[in-house]
């Protein structure tokens, strides 16, 4: 049981540290690396929206308006503030997780309450993902929105 739970720890403490940690100090846009990566494994969520790349690299050919420009530019800009406090503090979650890991023996009972603050930690950080990507969304008109699918299956 014991190696087991190590096991899964040091499993979700990678998955969370690929797609959350920023690269040496740059934070990365985790909303849309996220969701374009799921967008190609048809997830039926990834498809209703709009990662922000998507919508700038396209941002002629769907006739975005400097008023959706500007408003864009602000949400991405909070969104990227509150991703890094996120990440920061999961980093520091997930540091204790590792520290309580490395105990012999394991306290599985409160390395399964890290595991929780963890999780906690890594729900907050998706939800600010969607929350971004739902904004983007609403910036965009129906026509938009259908050209930017037009577009995307194009990709």
């Amino acid at each position: 049981m014991k190696r087991y739970l190590i096991a899964v720890a040091v499993i979700l403490l990678a998955a969370l540290a690929w797609g959350q940690v920023p690269e040496e100090g740059v934070v990365q846009d985790a909303a849309a690396r996220t969701f374009q990566t799921t967008a190609a494994n048809d997830d039926p969520i990834a498809q209703t929206l709009f990662p922000p790349e998507l919508v700038m690299k396209y941002r002629q050919e769907i006739n975005l308006d400097d008023n959706q420009s500007r408003a864009m530019k602000d949400a991405i800009q909070k969104a990227q503030a509150k991703f890094l406090d996120l990440q920061w503090d999961m980093q520091t979650e997930q540091q204790k997780l590792v520290q309580l890991l490395k105990a012999q023996p394991v306290d599985e009972n409160a390395a399964l309450a890290q595991v929780d603050r963890v999780l906690s930690q890594e729900r907050e950080v998706k939800k600010a993902q969607l929350s971004l990507l739902i904004r983007v969304k609403n910036l965009l008109s129906d026509a938009q929105q259908a050209k930017l699918n037009e577009l995307r299956h194009r990709q």
